[in-house]
This record gives C-alpha cells, sequence and structure tokens, in this order.
C-alpha cells in the first residue's frame, strides 16, 4: 500500500523544481515583453481591407462595388453605432455576459471552467470577447485545430488585459464584430448581414442576431446545432416572446438563412469599366478608387440602352453597349458594357468586344481619298450594279435597300451611306493604303488590307467600340489621334514636372483638311436625305457629326459621332452573333445615340467646328446625264482641298475649262446625242463572268440576257434603244498550213453579229468570247470578255448548233 501511494506521490526533486520555476518565470517575461505588442484601436482600424472596392464618378459617387479578394468575404469597417442593439445584447449575452464588468479576463469563468474540468462537467467557457480579439489580432494566440495550449492560453490572457487596458469597451467590441469569422468565407458583420440577409448591419432583428451569435461559437456547425443555439440565445434575448420558445420554427428558418448568398460579387452601372480599371496595378489594395466616369451620365446610358432594346422586343437583339469619350482630353465619361438582365451573356463586354463595323469605316476611307487628291466631295461616282473581279471571283456589292441611285456626289454617297461608291473609292485607294490608314486611327486589324479586299469598305474586319469612337474623336480634333484617356489628370502634375494622363503628343493620323470635310458631310442632314429622309434620328438641334453602320445579315447595328465636345458610339446587337430581325441604322443604334448626345448638350450647345488652313468653299453646279436632262443634283457651296476646286462636275465636261464649254456649244445637239451615245455600257453580264453549260438543261432555257444600259441609270428604271448592236469575238485555233510537226496552230478571231436592242437573249456555246456592244454607225461603245464552259468539243457558233439540231 505504501509502496503504491509513493508510486503516485513521489516527492519533487529540487532540481526540477527550481528548472519549472526558471520556465514559468522565462515565459511571463515573454509574454509581457509581447503584450507591448498590441496595436493600437486606430492601428487596426486603418489596417482593415474589404474584399470589395468601390468604383467612384469624378464627382465622388459610387458607381461600383467589385469585389476584387476572392479568398475572403469582408465588409467596410462598421461602426458599433451602426450596428444592431439586438445584434449586440445577442454577442454578449452568448459570448460573454460580464464583457463591461471585467477587465479582459473573466477570472469567475476561468475558476467555473477550471472546477467543470477537474470534475468532468460541461461548462459555458472562459474565453471573452476580449480574449477572442487577442486571438484574431495576434496568430499566436489563435485556436488551432487540437485547440489551444497551455502557452497560447496564457499569453491570450496576458494580451486581452492589455487590450482592455489600452482601448476602450465600445472599441473592442466594434473591432471583434468587424473582424470575427461567421461561417465560411463570411468575415465579419458586414459581410454576414449582406450575405445572409441582404441588408446593412443596422437592420438586423432579435431572431437575425441570434443566428449570427450562434455562428460566432460554432461557424461551420450544422444547420441543427446553429439553430438550436440561436433559439437559446433568442430565449434569453425575449424571455417574454411565446413564438422564440418554438425552436422548430427557429430551424426551419436558419435552414433557409444559411443557404442564402445576398451579396452579389459586383453590384452598381458600370460593372465592365470596374472590372478594367480596377484590375489595374494603380487601384489595387484601394477600397475605394476614383474614375473619369460622369455619374449623371452613366446613369442615364444605362437607362436609354435598356429602355431602347425593350422596345426592340421581338426582333430577337437582346445586347448593347455605348461609350462617351471627351474629345479634348480622351477621357472615357460613360462605359455601358451590356444590357444587363436583358442579355443572356451580360458578362461579355460589348465596349471591347470585336465585331463587324459596317459602314462606320467608310469616313476614313473618303477623308484618305480626298487627302491624296484622288475626290472631292462633289466628284461624281457611278452608284450602279459593279462587278469588280478579284482573285477568288467577282465581287458584286450591294447597298443596303438594294437599289442604285446612279451618278451621285461624294458627299451624297458617304452621307447615305451607299455602298458601291465606296468600293469604288477603295479600288482607288487600295485595301493595304486603307489597311495602313486605319492602324494610324487605332484600329488594328487582324489580317492585312489584302486579306479583306475591296470589302473592307463596308467594314468586312472586326473592331471593337472603343477604337472605333476612339478613331471617330480623332475626326472631331482635326485628324490628331490620342489614346484615350482612363485616369483623371492628377492636380500635382504640374508642380511635380509630370505628364498628365493624355498630355502625350497628338499623332496626325489624318489629313486636317480631309478631316474637316468628312465632318462637314456627316452633318449634312440634306446630303442623307436619299437613304435616311430629312427628319431622321439623325438630325439633331445642335451641331453634330453622325455616321450608322450595318454589319452583314443584320448581326450588328452601329451609330458613331461626335459633337463640338463629345463623341459618341453605339453598338447594338447579340453578344452570340444570331441576325437581328428588321433592325436599320435608324431603329437600332440611333436612338440612343441620339438620345445620350441630347442629355449631353441639355445646357450645353455645339457648334460647326472652323475650318482649317488650305480649305476653301466654292460654289458648285452638277450637269446631266443627258443634253437638256435634270442636273444630277442641286447646284451648291462646296468645301475643297485647296488646290482641288472647280466649279462644274458633269460627265461630258471638265469643270472650269471654257475651251471644253465653248466646244460643247458648236457642238451642239449632235455632241449631246455622241455623248449619250458614249454613256452606254453593257449592264449584263458582268466583265469576267464565267458560264456553266448544263447538258441536263434544254439549250433554250439556258439563254444569257445581255442587257445595256446608260450610265448612272438606276436598275429599276426601263430604257430601251433598238439601234444598239451586239457583237461576239470569238478565238479560234485551226490546223498549221504546212505538213510541219512543229509548226504553231493558226489563230484566228470570228466575228458574229448576236442581235439589236438594248436587251437581248443569248443562246451561249463553250469558249473565251469578247462581247462588244456598237452604236448603229459600228462605234464599240463597250466590251466584256466573259467565258463559256461546257462538255464536249469547241462549237464554232450557233449554226453548228442548229445543224446539229436539224441531223
Amino acid at each position: 500500500m505504501e509502496q503504491g501511494m509513493q508510486r503516485y506521490f513521489q516527492p519533487p526533486r529540487v532540481k526540477q523544481s527550481w528548472r519549472a520555476v526558471g520556465m514559468t518565470a522565462a515565459l511571463w517575461l515573454g509574454l509581457a515583453s509581447s503584450s507591448h505588442a498590441v496595436p493600437s484601436y486606430d492601428e487596426v482600424r486603418s489596417e482593415h481591407r474589404s474584399s470589395e472596392t468601390l468604383l467612384l464618378s469624378r464627382e465622388g459617387e459610387l458607381l461600383q462595388r467589385l469585389r476584387t479578394d476572392s479568398t475572403v468575404r469582408r465588409g467596410p469597417w462598421v461602426a458599433l453605432a451602426d450596428v444592431s442593439p439586438a445584434l449586440r445584447t445577442a454577442l454578449v449575452l452568448s459570448e460573454d455576459r460580464r464583457f463591461y464588468e471585467h477587465s479582459g479576463v473573466d477570472w469567475a469563468a476561468v475558476t467555473a471552467a477550471a472546477w467543470g474540468n477537474l470534475w468532468n462537467t460541461r461548462t459555458r467557457g472562459a474565453s471573452t470577447i476580449t480574449m477572442q480579439l487577442a486571438g484574431l489580432l495576434d496568430g499566436d494566440w489563435r485556436q488551432g485545430p487540437g485547440g489551444r495550449s497551455v502557452v497560447q492560453k496564457v499569453g491570450q490572457a496576458v494580451a486581452a488585459q492589455v487590450l482592455d487596458r489600452r482601448w476602450r469597451k465600445d472599441q473592442i467590441l466594434e473591432a471583434y464584430l468587424n473582424m470575427v469569422p461567421f461561417r465560411g468565407e463570411i468575415v465579419g458583420i458586414d459581410a454576414l448581414s449582406q450575405s445572409l440577409y441582404g441588408k446593412a448591419a443596422h437592420g438586423l432583428d432579435a431572431r437575425e442576431a441570434a443566428i449570427a451569435a450562434a455562428l460566432v461559437r460554432a461557424p461551420n456547425a450544422s444547420v441543427e446545432r446553429v439553430a438550436q443555439r440561436a433559439c437559446g440565445v433568442l430565449q434569453v434575448m425575449v424571455p417574454d416572446d411565446v413564438a422564440a420558445k418554438d425552436c422548430s420554427a427557429m430551424q426551419l428558418y436558419t435552414s433557409s438563412v444559411l443557404q442564402r448568398r445576398q451579396w452579389l460579387a459586383s453590384e452598381g452601372v458600370a460593372p465592365h469599366f470596374a472590372r478594367r480599371w480596377l484590375a489595374l496595378p494603380q487601384n489595387r489594395g484601394h477600397e475605394q478608387v476614383r474614375s473619369t466616369l460622369n455619374a449623371a451620365l452613366q446613369r442615364f446610358a444605362v437607362a436609354s440602352l435598356q429602355q431602347h432594346l425593350r422596345e426592340l422586343q421581338g426582333r430577337n437583339v437582346e445586347d448593347g453597349a455605348a461609350v462617351v469619350l471627351d474629345n479634348r482630353s480622351g477621357e472615357i465619361l460613360a462605359w455601358v458594357g451590356s444590357s444587363g438582365t436583358l442579355s443572356q451573356a451580360s458578362e461579355v463586354d460589348g465596349v471591347t468586344a470585336l465585331r463587324q463595323p459596317g459602314s462606320t469605316l467608310k469616313p476614313f476611307l473618303y477623308a484618305q481619298a480626298m487627302a491624296e487628291k484622288r475626290i472631292t466631295a462633289a466628284s461624281l461616282i457611278e452608284d450602279s450594279s459593279a462587278h469588280i473581279p478579284t482573285q477568288n471571283g467577282l465581287y458584286i456589292p450591294q447597298n443596303y435597300d438594294r437599289r442604285f441611285k446612279g451618278w451621285v456626289s461624294a458627299r451624297t454617297a458617304l452621307a447615305s451611306s451607299l455602298n458601291v461608291p465606296a468600293v469604288r473609292t477603295l479600288v482607288m485607294v487600295t485595301p493595304d493604303a486603307f489597311f495602313e490608314q486605319l492602324k494610324k486611327l487605332g484600329l488594328p486589324l487582324r489580317e492585312s488590307g489584302g486579306y479583306y479586299g475591296f470589302s473592307l469598305a463596308l467594314g468586312s474586319s472586326e473592331v471593337a467600340l472603343l477604337n472605333l469612337t476612339n478613331a471617330y474623336r480623332a475626326l472631331g480634333n482635326g485628324g490628331q489621334y490620342r489614346p484615350v484617356s482612363w485616369a483623371l489628370p492628377r492636380t500635382d502634375s504640374r508642380r511635380s514636372g509630370d505628364a498628365a494622363p493624355g498630355s502625350e503628343a497628338p499623332l496626325q493620323a489624318l489629313d486636317a483638311r480631309a478631316a474637316f470635310i468628312v465632318g462637314d458631310i456627316l452633318s449634312d442632314n440634306m446630303a442623307r436625305a436619299p437613304t435616311f429622309g430629312t427628319d431622321s434620328v439623325l438630325a439633331t438641334r445642335f451641331w453634330t457629326a453622325v455616321k450608322t453602320g450595318t454589319s452583314k445579315d443584320m448581326r450588328d447595328n452601329w451609330a458613331v459621332g461626335w459633337s463640338e465636345r463629345y463623341t459618341v458610339g453605339v453598338w447594338v446587337g447579340n453578344a452570340g452573333g444570331e441576325a437581328m430581325h428588321s433592325v436599320s441604322g435608324t431603329s437600332g443604334a440611333a436612338p440612343i445615340w441620339a438620345e445620350i448626345m441630347g442629355f449631353l448638350h441639355r445646357n450645353v450647345s455645339s457648334h460647326a467646328p472652323r475650318p482649317p488652313a488650305g480649305v476653301l468653299q466654292q460654289q458648285v453646279q452638277f450637269g446631266a446625264l443627258a443634253s437638256g436632262g435634270t442636273p444630277i443634283e442641286s447646284a451648291r457651296g462646296e468645301w475643297f482641298v485647296e488646290g482641288t476646286q472647280q466649279s462644274l462636275f458633269a460627265m461630258d465636261h471638265v469643270a472650269g475649262s471654257a475651251e471644253q464649254k465653248s466646244l460643247a456649244r458648236q457642238k451642239g445637239s449632235k455632241s449631246g446625242s455622241a455623248a449619250a451615245a458614249a454613256a452606254v455600257r453593257i449592264s449584263r453580264p458582268a466583265n469576267g463572268t464565267i458560264l456553266a453549260l448544263d447538258p441536263d438543261i434544254p439549250p433554250d432555257s439556258q439563254r444569257v440576257q445581255l442587257v445595256a444600259r446608260q450610265a448612272g441609270m438606276a436598275a429599276e428604271q426601263d430604257w430601251r434603244d433598238g439601234s444598239l448592236r451586239w457583237r461576239l469575238v470569238t478565238r479560234q485555233y485551226g490546223p498549221p498550213a504546212a505538213a510541219d510537226k512543229n509548226a504553231q496552230p493558226v489563230m484566228r478571231e470570228v466575228q458574229r453579229e448576236l442581235g439589236r436592242g438594248s436587251q437581248l437573249g443569248w443562246l451561249p456555246w463553250p469558249g473565251r468570247h469578247k462581247l462588244e456592244l456598237l452604236d448603229a454607225s459600228g462605234k464599240v461603245l463597250d466590251s466584256i470578255a466573259l467565258e463559256v464552259r461546257g462538255a464536249g468539243a469547241l462549237v464554232a457558233g450557233p449554226e453548228q448548233i442548229q445543224s446539229q439540231r436539224r441531223r
């Protein structure tokens, strides 16, 4: 018995006792020194970082909240006065009932916990709110998976007492509420209130506060345990409430609450801009970042875009984008990347997405042609059926309304957005030169000019709305190109000597004279009347220049233009590329563009720009297609690049040449009729046409219609001339004259007259032919080359076909 007692109660060794005392003293000294490292309340609050970043407008208004920290969900710091009294009460009752009485450590609770551990009974625990905050502030005192060690507990107690001496009780409770983890990634009372309840912390009621307090004790506990604890807290908070005693109802409500995630990762009116602007290195780590956006304009642009897309319901269009730039500084004043909830792809940023620009590239093409003095604004360009040979075959451009206007001036062609004259202009400029011009304007294309060919004039490439709008801004700035500015200029930039954003030297990407003339054309309401009418939505009450565009199959619709101070670009379509139904330039993007421009100039006027040096205005007159006919266009004052001006534009005159005028008067009516005849051309078939005969179709059913028309005549206009003759020239090869084996075959041209009249049905036969159109005197008016392919031997002529039929 005594030996057994000695085994359990051996006398302490002197060396071990002194060693334990020394270790304990060293521990207390270390803890005392570490307690001096406890941060102050102001330091903790200043170092608090929300997982959300707030995007502010240039005026300081909140535009967008965006989550920028994916590791945790933490809101901004919430003052204790902004926390629900119910939550403060619930937290103190649940975690630390003597919080306002003790000095950081609740020694009564420590004693009760020690006694409970001795007798193996469960107690409430001795960790106070102050001790838990000490653990949150210093990771050394934080509880691990296996609980806290004795050293950690002692250190936490010492730090808690230091905190209680240095901080006020309200500061301790406030910091604890902002730093305590609740559930999963949710940290702090603001994140909890927004995520689970969709409200601010000051709006929590007693039941919601009880659940929050229960989550503090066990953040990742099961729904049943959280509900059980919340029910107990609620009964202590409101002991007289009969409903609080029904824990089954609390369990149902808790289950519903813990499944909610009402705090969206992004919320506001500028999500796409915020993602790009806040991702830049200089904006990381800030809770608030100011931008160049104008708050009122941004909200108006979003509302206008959504309203008009709702009006287009039923036409298979759900997406849109808009951007507004300041002409002088290049600052982005509005950025609407999508239609929001109306779109099935709202995350796609329509401002930077690559889409086909349609006719919106035409102003740059005409400006380049004018700068190179290939055309003037009054030059006549034929708007008729065109068949342009390319290495891939014939390119046959069509106008939007499938009609041709005949001979028109470049002003009318550009303002009315006629396609064929634009393609004819690109033939003069060449696709490669136009490609280089677009690059200078900040429109980098994926492929070369040769890849796109002549379709580049009609926008077959892909560009972003932001780049296209900034290129139009260059037109408004006299051809000077600068990149857009994302940041506001620093107020201390002048003192520090640093360059402000957007202050780089501009690039003269386009001739200033040509840019001015193009702007004058795009502001001319009468010039666009042939296509848009005189009362279109493009006609604003103040000076603006605007161009619309529609891509192939109505997949994209654009309206881009500028005023004296602003440049606005709008795109409407579908992010997935589906075609819209009957959405034209004036019904799609143009109304939105006009509304945004109207909002910008509700209190600000816009005046036409002053002509630059080297531009002059002169009265011009236009001749008629035939003698005594109506002039092609009315007389007007026209702008010219100096050195290209002339007073008369006609098909059979040289403007400004008195010699030619007197010669024309001497010729009289005879010369007029000759000029009219000289203007007759072969309309169909086109030059370079290749026909393939089908042996299964009877020959009489494969006749080709030969059509001749006066140049500039609309396709639907009926015109007949029985004096015209059609002649076919075919090259044939015969056997050599000599019997020499090395002798070459003899080639001869066989001419055959096919018939008379401006229209003729021709029965084709295989071979390579030249089709000629002759007048009554036998003079060749026009000729084309064509090829007929078919099985069998080469047939010499139609007379042989007839002889074969008789056989």
